[in-house]
């Protein structure tokens, strides 16, 4: 289990309360039956990460319009930075591409997670 901090957990049972559209569509229609298990709002260090696959050790981060100002992506960069050095995969999905590439972005999230798993020999 990935350390947090316990201040994060009610933020991150509200959160799960209030997903946003692209949230829900992506957890209803394909993560939360995917067959390798994924987390909602899962607090890991002092993030609160939109879904987490502990397994695969992969972080999926959804980013709306208010993502791409300078000061939001280096805050990104620095959040990517961190959850990187605990040894997690942050994998960056835009809303628009839910929206307008919803298969594509299933796909790409099965094709991470089955190339971070160890391999049965």
């Amino acid at each position: 289990m990935k350390p947090y901090n316990r201040d994060n957990i009610p933020l991150a049972k509200q959160l799960r309360k209030n997903m946003t559209p692209w949230e829900r569509k992506l957890w209803y229609e394909f993560l939360k039956e995917y067959p390798i298990r994924f987390q909602r709002q899962k607090a890991i260090g002092d993030y609160i990460a939109d879904f987490y696959c502990a397994k695969a050790k992969l972080v999926i981060e959804l980013d709306g319009g208010g993502y791409y100002s300078t000061d939001q992506t280096e805050k990104d960069a620095r959040r990517t930075s961190d959850l990187q050095r605990q040894g997690v995969e942050v994998l960056r999905v835009s809303n628009l591409d839910i929206d307008r590439n919803f298969y594509g972005v299933c796909e790409h999230i099965d094709l991470v997670v089955r190339r971070s798993l160890p391999q049965s020999r």
